[in-house]
């Protein structure tokens, strides 16, 4: 492989999803330098807003995460707020759906108020990494870059990048932040080995989102509002297990769903084939009017390599915070982990991914002016 170069930084940060993205906006308003890499073309991980093409957007359908809720996640409202952003409820309005059995016709009821109001960000949540992205650095970012593997001596940590061209470069940090799922950070090479119980540990760590798919049908107007539906539903019988109302700030009609089918049956069946049964599910619930939607998303996570392995197809649990260190041995002094399921309140989250960025972002100051 040809290599083209080495990047010295104070610290090197793996994976630009909003843990990273927000670790670099810190480490820069505290004066510190950086290098961000991320394997994918796009800033974001699991955030994903794209508009009725699949193209990112400003003003976007959400493929990942799309709520938030302000009183019980303070640190990520204050960041929605100090970025300037604007936010929506979702809307709840209307009779909710629920189908239990695939020959009884779905049941209508009056939606439950929530104690917690959902809130979404207008325009997407990817407005949120683009808003942090205007801020950093030129030069500072680097996309298509695969970590391979890491080498700790000399007071700092070499890292090999490889590009999708086969090319690969350098990067050589003082300190270290790994913002991406532990258990992709169990497939890097470490050189000195990380101990076996802390891979384990990583490895046992499931990725959020990572084994599931979600399906978003849009239409030219909010069709279910007007029959009295809030666009809520949920299932018995699937492929969608749990709808709901997708349409944007600026009115842009959609519905949301999640995708019960198990990752590899998804896989069997084929795109075509799932869309096709969920847009049939949906005139089933919403009635004719869902018939022809003017077009339709859809991101099946399992099959992203940069955000799920192969112990990700079955899903599991919502991960929990774990008193157990995510880190020890000799890279305790170099890396700090930052990918939302280390945090230690609401692992998973969007809340959580702020809560590990400033965590890490502590632990790395610290090290660093420790050694002055």
């Amino acid at each position: 492989m040809e290599d083209t170069g080495t990047i010295q930084t104070t610290v090197a940060i793996i994976g630009g999803g909003l843990a990273g993205a927000y670790a670099a906006k810190l480490l820069r308003s505290a004066g510190f330098d950086f290098t961000l890499i991320d394997a994918r073309d796009r800033l974001g991980g699991r955030i994903l807003s794209v508009d009725e093409a699949g193209l990112i957007s400003n003003d976007g359908f959400d493929l990942g995460p799309s709520w938030f809720w302000p009183n019980a996640q303070p640190r990520l409202a204050a960041l929605v707020q100090e970025l300037g952003l604007t936010t929506f409820p979702q809307n709840n309005d209307g009779d909710v759906i629920f189908e239990r059995m695939s020959r009884e016709i779905p049941g209508r009821y009056r939606a439950i108020s929530e104690e917690r109001q959902s809130m979404r960000v207008t325009g997407g949540t990817g407005t949120l990494i683009a808003a942090i992205a205007t801020d950093l650095p030129h030069g500072s970012v680097h996309l298509n870059s695969c970590l391979k593997n890491m080498t700790m001596g000399n007071g700092c940590a070499l890292l090999t990048i490889s590009r999708p061209d086969g090319s690969q470069y350098s990067v050589r940090a003082k300190q270290l932040i790994a913002a991406l799922p532990p258990r992709l950070l169990a497939n890097v090479c470490f050189t000195p080995a990380v101990e076996s119980s802390v891979v384990r540990h990583w490895r046992e760590t499931a990725t959020w989102m990572a084994p599931h798919a979600k399906f978003i049908a849009l239409y030219q107007r909010p069709f279910w509002r007007e029959a009295g539906l809030s666009g809520t539903a949920q299932s018995l019988v699937g492929p969608l297990v749990e709808i709901h109302d997708a349409t944007t700030a600026s009115g842009r009609a959609g519905l949301l769903g999640f995708i019960g089918v198990p990752a590899d049956q998804r896989l069997g069946m084929g795109e075509l084939a799932l869309v096709k049964a969920c847009v049939d599910q949906l005139v089933k619930l919403y009635g004719p009017d869902a018939r022809h939607p003017r077009a339709t998303l859809l991101k099946d996570w399992a099959a992203d390599p940069y955000t799920a392995t192969g112990e990700d197809r079955v899903p599991r649990s919502h991960p929990l915070p774990s008193a157990e260190s995510w880190m020890t041995g000799a890279w305790r002094e170099r890396l700090s982990l930052a990918g939302s399921e280390t945090s230690a309140i609401e692992p998973g989250y969007l809340a959580g991914a702020v809560a590990a960025a400033e965590r890490s972002v502590s632990e790395t100051i610290g090290r660093l002016e420790s050694h002055r």
